[in-house]
């Protein structure tokens, strides 16, 4: 099965965490033997860039002379070797009969004769050999911890803007990295409102300490849960659910009854400003700019909406909301396409989709939707805007040039707003005590998200 997501995933372009649960469910896998499949496909593909040096050397060849499913194959086979506690003759055997099955015969003996090479030494082992001619730091680092080196340096880069020395940030960079490579706890959201935390514990989840709405599930298939099927509870990370609800604590002057998520699909976020909308009276905008998206945030909203949340779904480009609808709302958030670097441990092929080729083309598009929204807030209205990436190009240089060109626009600190569950502030703010502030893997548990809460002026 494991095989079968990677070729999806390399092969087709899939995405793990979407053709993981339906292989699962296919090939009904439950407890542990699931837990082994989702480690052994997750793990493969977040160790990629190590597995595939080691490969290398193991077959002395480059991997790419080797045909794509047998290198899947090999990969497989080194994270049972290297990554897991699977005895060196099981995993060989196994990882050879599937190249037998699955590929060819000749693909077996390949793939024998280079597993039980990468057999013949530990992990930390083949780290020293494929990283001992590598003579700059971060070069090993990035293959020490499978990470392309873009991703490492934008990383470093991130850190020293969000207040860490060189020297500190040189220090932190291997615990981040390696927090990256850990699938971190199954969070989920307990919908304000909607779902009595009484009936989350008794599903065996616990209050998380990240975020007041947070919950974590230690085991179990969250989709087995009544209110998870309904709409009640939703897996979401932490840090999404804290931006969300620093938006929504801030303090307003005025009107508190329109507020808007510019960019909402597939809804996660969407879902928790309409049950904390309810309440308040406030209606709710959804909007997205794919049908498709638009479609999942409907399913997302049904909760609330079931019990009586005013609730809009709508299609449109989110650059020409502000123009359409200028001064229209009192909260606005912004969570905006970007690279997704904040959010690896989740989406463990991301990073070796990525290039920073990407980086000019969403940099526009952040700056514009930003402007919409802060076309679209009242003055005295608050707009926020996040990312699920701590790269500088799409957080604060993203916010400095569009504040450069909007003198009626102030940044108001959101660190006040962004608290756990026992009170306390979180998230790193700017080198020169810039108020934004951003949530690390490492450091938060949560995913590496920014955010910047911005008020339009009168």
């Amino acid at each position: 099965m494991a095989y079968q997501v990677l070729r999806a995933v390399g092969g087709d372009g899939a995405y793990a965490n979407l053709e993981l649960p339906a292989a699962l469910r296919r090939a009904r896998l439950r407890g542990r033997d699931a837990a082994f499949a989702t480690e052994l496909t997750y793990g493969t593909l977040r160790l990629q860039g190590l597995y595939d040096a080691v490969v290398a050397v193991a077959a002395d060849r480059a991997v790419a002379s080797i045909d794509p499913p047998v290198l899947d194959v090999l990969r497989l086979g080194a994270h049972q070797l290297l990554g897991m506690r699977v005895p060196a003759h099981a995993a060989v055997s196994a990882t050879v009969a599937l190249a037998r099955q699955h590929v060819s015969q000749g693909a077996g003996g390949f793939a024998n004769a280079v597993l039980r090479r990468v057999s013949e030494r530990s992990r930390e082992e083949w780290v020293q050999a494929v990283t001992a001619d590598v003579p700059d730091p971060l070069s090993r680092l990035a293959l020490e911890h499978s990470h392309p080196e873009w991703v490492v340096r934008a990383l470093r880069a991130a850190l020293i803007e969000h207040g860490s020395t060189a020297a500190g940030a040189d220090a932190e960079l291997p615990d981040l990295l390696a927090a990256h490579n850990d699938p971190g706890p199954l969070t989920l959201v307990g919908r304000p409102g909607l779902v009595d935390p009484a009936a989350l514990e008794d599903a065996g989840a616990v209050p998380s300490p990240v975020a007041p709405t947070a919950w974590t599930l230690p085991s179990g298939d969250p989709g087995v849960l009544s209110a998870v099927r309904d709409g009640r509870v939703a897996v979401q990370d932490a840090g999404s659910q804290l931006l969300t609800l620093a938006l929504v604590d801030a303090p307003l002057e005025g009107p508190d009854e329109r507020w808007l998520d510019l960019c909402a699909g597939p809804g996660g976020k969407a879902g928790l400003l309409a049950a904390l909308a309810l309440p308040r009276g406030a209606s709710l905008r959804a909007n997205e700019v794919s049908p498709h998206r638009a479609e999942l945030v409907r399913h997302t909203l049904r909760a609330a909406v079931a019990a009586g949340a005013r609730v809009e779904v709508t299609v449109a480009d989110g650059r020409e909301v502000g123009a359409q609808e200028p001064a229209a709302y009192d909260r606005v958030l912004v969570d905006a396409p970007c690279t997704g670097l904040g959010a690896l441990r989740r989406r463990p092929e991301s990073r070796w989709r990525r290039s920073p080729d990407d980086l000019s083309g969403l940099g526009p598009l952040q700056r514009d939707l930003l402007r919409s929204a802060l076309d679209a807030v009242r003055p005295g209205g608050l707009v926020a805007y996040a990312t699920c990436s701590p790269h500088i190009a799409e957080t604060t240089l993203v916010v400095r040039d569009v504040l450069k060109r909007r003198p009626d626009v102030e940044l108001v600190d959101v660190r006040p707003w962004l608290r756990d569950r026992s009170g306390e502030v979180l998230g790193s703010t700017g080198a020169e005590g810039e108020l934004w502030a951003q949530l690390w893997a490492h450091r938060h548990d949560t995913d590496g998200m920014f955010v910047a809460l911005l008020r339009r002026l009168g």
